[in-house]
């Protein structure tokens, strides 16, 4: 890490400062009070509401029995979570003994071998080729559904215990998040909160209560802790996380988020208003009652009619460049916002609405202004555990309904291991989509090597029909938040 006067830069790189101020003269944007480090598509940074980044707190101690912290498996360079060619180097570096190399979770089974480095390497294939953490949950006493059949290349999966292969969920930009964890197993209901769902009785607990509870679970579970944490631990952990806010600064095509409008960058992010029901696209949203606003992104309108301004840049043609660039992430952005889609068989909205077919956009389901997740929770299941999806490496389960013998196949029940409601199958929460340069794969089970393929599911899913042109805008707006 090195340190300077105005900005704190995490394994820089090749990126200078000096060569992102040649990008772009304007001196709109400030590194002051931020923690930034390198993507694939340029700069990302975090911001702390703390003003820095305290390295005492519990989140990276080690405080259970395997040598782990909270940061072995959320590292801030990797956008607060961990990316596969970082787990590689710390393979490499460690014969495959870092911490976050452990049977209990790491490894494809528990009990694989890891006598030798090529046997690890074996052994954790699958946290180093995507990724994936493996969660363990066995089949509810009173679910709907019966396991019928298993078909696991680790040999170890059971009714027992579920093997599930999920990706760590950034602990960063967390005052956007409804739902913790990716099945939900972590938001709890409280009769007497005021965060509901509009016109019922079913209300949640407070997030800051989800994730206490949550940071004892993961020091007991994936630390392998002997003894829970304090409350005290318990809050500091959950007050450091809530300070952080992560987002791209420095996009290696368009520049400087912050220039000429713009209003990218973890500041204005620490910035923005959320609340529980804020901007719902079915009810609308639960403080103003306003109607659903699909525009939910407003970070670089003023980019749309972007020009090289005289002095922009000493180089013509470079100028020119960025201003193509900004305007390609203004259209990305208004494609986001305003792309018709026609939602269907997306269990958690057609089903539970009784109807076939939503008109919608990006934002009907990435509705949190400027954040990009569902401000309730809403687990969905847009297909991405069918077995048709399925890859080699994956596990299939065969889940029969007990009612009717009804029978599907998937790669992770979801929800459903948390309900055991046969509707649930499949059924996940969308995450925060802000720093998304800073962490691929993307999706719970990373299914998408790159935001290109994101797009793609999604284009292909739901028949967008999007062409070559907007698919690239599209990207180029993702890669800047």
């Amino acid at each position: 890490m090195k340190t300077n006067a105005t900005y704190t830069i995490v394994a820089l790189g090749v990126l200078t400062a000096a060569s992102v101020n040649a990008r772009d003269n304007d001196t709109e944007l400030s590194f002051a009070g931020l923690e930034v480090f390198p993507n694939s598509s340029g700069l990302a940074a975090t911001h702390s509401t703390k003003h820095r980044i305290d390295l005492s707190n519990p989140f990276f101690q080690s405080l259970g029995g395997n040598g782990r912290s909270c940061n072995t498996c959320h590292q801030q360079d990797q956008g607060w979570t961990v990316t596969p060619p970082h787990i590689e180097q710390r393979f490499n570096a460690s014969a495959g003994k870092d911490p976050i190399f452990r049977l209990n979770d790491g490894a494809n089974s528990p009990v694989a071998d890891i006598s030798s480095v090529d046997a690890r390497r074996r052994a954790y294939s699958m946290l180093l080729t995507k990724g994936l953490i493996r969660v363990g949950i066995g089949i509810p006493d009173n679910a709907e559904f019966d396991l019928v059949a298993v078909n696991d290349p680790y040999g170890f999966a059971s009714k027992k215990e579920l093997s599930l292969f999920r990706r760590p969920l950034p602990t960063t930009n967390l005052k956007f998040v409804s739902t913790v964890m990716w099945d939900g197993r972590e938001t709890f209901k409280d009769s007497n909160s005021t965060d509901c769902l509009s016109n019922t009785t079913t209300c949640f607990a407070s997030i800051h209560f989800d994730l206490a509870h949550q940071s004892n679970q993961a020091t007991v579970g994936h630390a392998e802790a002997a003894q829970a944490l304090t409350q005290a631990q318990r809050e500091a952990i959950v007050d450091f996380q809530l300070g952080l806010f992560t987002a791209q600064i420095f996009d290696n095509d368009a520049g400087k988020l912050k220039s000429h409008g713009g209003r990218g960058g973890p500041k204005n992010l620490a910035r923005q208003d959320y609340y529980f029901g804020i901007n719902d696209p079915i009810d609308g949203d639960y403080l103003t009652r306003r109607p659903f606003d699909p525009s939910v992104f407003t970070l670089y309108g003023a980019w749309a009619n972007s020009f090289m301004l005289p002095g922009h840049d000493d180089r013509q043609s470079r100028g020119q460049k960025t201003a193509a660039a900004r305007r390609a992430v203004a259209r990305g952005e208004a494609l986001f916002n305003t792309k018709p889609i026609a939602i269907k068989q997306v269990k958690g909205l057609n089903d539970d609405l009784n109807i076939p077919e939503i008109p919608g956009t990006c934002t009907t389901c990435h509705d949190t202004p400027n954040a990009g997740n569902h401000s309730v929770p809403a687990p969905l299941d847009i297909g991405l555990t069918d077995s048709s999806r399925r890859t080699p490496d994956m596990p299939l389960y065969t889940l029969r309904k007990k009612d009717n013998g009804e029978t599907l196949q998937t790669t992770d029940p979801g929800r459903a291991l948390i309900t055991g409601k046969w509707r649930d199958i499949g059924r996940f929460k969308g995450p925060v989509l802000r720093a998304l340069a800073t962490r691929a794969p993307y999706f719970h089970n990373g299914f998408a090597k790159d935001l290109s393929e994101v797009v793609d599911f999604y284009n292909q899913r739901f028949s967008i029909g999007l062409n070559m042109d907007e698919k690239s805008d599209l990207i180029a707006f993702l890669r800047t938040l």
